[in-house]
């Protein structure tokens, strides 16, 4: 759980926007099979991120969760080469690890702190009680930390691995956004006109960095 207030907010905010984007993309008839699943995974994942920045989400189990991002990340890179779509499937696999190591990542977390919770006696960690009362090992703006140093240098470095994801996200977002051509000031929106092009990377990225700050944190 995040113990700072202001922070907590900030990334309810950032996580929250690649949920609505994921829910809007599952409304869309254009997208198919493999990316309805892929944005439910991740509009699933940004409400558990922002479940474990609040004390109602210490309420939540641990099992299902490890479940839910373990299946997400095997999801990923299995639909990467059973579907590759218009990649090949070299390209599909480029695209479709920095997802998995999201899920995986997630996973890991929820189970490391819940073990970390376990261990200090607060409970079985998310679902139990797990983040209270663990603030002293912690950076001050998080209410626990991990125990031990494998796992928070590995925290430490999937904090790093996420921030590198999202800045490269950010940047493909920039760049699609001033490649996109100038739309008219009056009238229809030409054909073939993608003016949303941007926002997945971008909602990617804000996922990415979110997550890199509350690997920071509980590091």
């Amino acid at each position: 759980m995040i113990a700072a207030s202001g922070l907590r907010w900030i990334l309810t905010l950032m996580f929250a926007a690649p949920v609505g984007y994921g829910l809007w993309r599952l409304g869309r008839p254009a997208t198919g099979l493999t990316g309805r699943v892929g944005h439910a995974l991740h509009a699933a994942m940004g409400v558990l991120m922002i479940a474990m920045a609040w004390p109602w989400g210490m309420d939540l189990a641990v099992a299902p969760q490890v479940v839910l991002f373990t299946a997400g990340a095997l999801w990923f890179v299995a639909a990467s080469l059973i579907r590759p779509g218009e990649h090949s499937r070299t390209g599909a696999a480029k695209a479709a690890w920095p997802h998995a190591l999201m899920m995986g990542a997630m996973a890991w977390m929820v189970a490391a702190m819940g073990t970390s919770g376990a261990m200090t006696g607060h409970g079985g960690g998310p679902g139990h009680g797990g983040h209270e009362g663990h603030a002293a090992g912690g950076s001050g703006l998080a209410s626990m930390s991990l125990t031990g140093t494998g796992p928070s240098v590995a925290s430490a470095l999937l904090a790093v691995a996420l921030t590198a994801i999202g800045l490269v996200w950010l940047a493909r977002a920039f760049d699609l956004a001033r490649a996109q051509a100038p739309l008219p000031a009056e009238g229809p929106v030409p054909t073939g006109a993608d003016t949303t092009a941007a926002l997945d990377p971008a909602c990617h990225a804000m996922m990415a960095l979110g997550m890199a700050v509350m690997f920071a944190l509980f590091a």
